[in-house]
């Protein structure tokens, strides 16, 4: 019989759960929401729906689907097992796809009878790379700075899908904001990416990080997120206030700009601090929307 890593053990339930990740739910149901109500200006069946699905069924899809395929980089990985990645007991793998792949489809059924085509197009692109990011035959994870842009298209396309959805113009000012935030996703995944270079190195696996190195990658994330931050700057007010909002992320990423690959695992404290940067600009973000939406 073989055995469990003790990272690995632990409920079907449980096991689900953080294949998941909890942490990153608002990530991409926050996107959707604030990007529909500002569009609407109201909370109906759509939204709701559409919230609940990015919120559990599309991270379930996209990171369950990942933790299998990526079982064995994984079992060389420390920081899976946890909040930052499941470590899914093998016995559990097929029915985590199943649940992945069958619980997105009611919200997605949904989702389509209510949109229009513009938004059947948003919503294919957003499932597409999904799944494109871990399936076999594509693994855009693991094409060097495709891997980026997947990720931000993630989170970023949830927004987009909101603002399709809601029928409404999408001005140049939404664009901006759109822009900003595709560089902050790609900024994000190459910095999340650098504390992995020696697992994915020794298990064969490309991505940005380990291309262009711990130093460059680090580099390269601070420049995107500042690109982010100057292009907020174009938007109507208050929108220019949020690029106060990349420092933060800046301060977390820049001790780490000189980091030799050999030591680049120690990144991972600057991600972890990452994941509370998040909740607080999250907050700051939210208290701009309201006030944009009151002007």
């Amino acid at each position: 019989m073989t055995a469990v890593p003790t990272r690995a053990r632990g409920g079907v339930l449980r096991q689900l759960l953080l294949a998941s990740r909890p942490l990153s739910w608002v990530n991409t149901a926050y996107p959707f929401a604030a990007a529909y109500v500002m569009a609407t200006r109201e909370v109906d069946v759509r939204w709701v729906v559409g919230t609940i699905f990015f919120l559990v069924p599309y991270n379930l899809l996209m990171y369950g689907v990942n933790d299998v395929f990526d079982y064995e980089s994984d079992l060389a990985n420390p920081r899976k097992g946890g909040v930052e990645g499941a470590l899914l007991d093998r016995r559990v793998h097929r029915t985590t796809l199943l649940a992945a792949c069958l619980l997105p489809v009611p919200f997605v059924a949904y989702l389509v009878a209510v949109g229009s085509p513009a938004s059947w197009a948003v919503l294919a692109v957003s499932l597409f790379a999904v799944l494109a990011y871990s399936v076999p035959g594509l693994r855009f994870k693991e094409r060097p700075v495709l891997d980026s842009l997947t990720s931000s298209t993630h989170f970023v396309s949830p927004a987009l899908y909101g603002l399709v959805l809601a029928g409404e113009p999408i001005g140049r000012g939404a664009w901006l904001v759109l822009g900003a935030f595709f560089l902050w996703g790609a900024a994000s995944q190459a910095f999340g990416a650098v504390q992995d270079i020696p697992p994915d190195r020794a298990a064969g696996i490309g991505s940005v990080a380990t291309v262009l190195g711990a130093r460059t990658t680090v580099r390269l994330a601070i420049a995107l997120y500042l690109a982010g931050g100057a292009l907020v700057l174009a938007t109507p007010w208050p929108g220019p206030l949020a690029a106060v909002l990349v420092l933060p992320y800046v301060v977390v990423v820049w001790p780490y700009r000189s980091v030799p690959d050999a030591d680049a695992e120690v990144a991972n404290r600057g991600w972890r601090q990452f994941l509370g940067v998040n909740y607080a600009v999250g907050f700051l973000v939210t208290m701009l929307l309201i006030w944009a939406a009151r002007i």
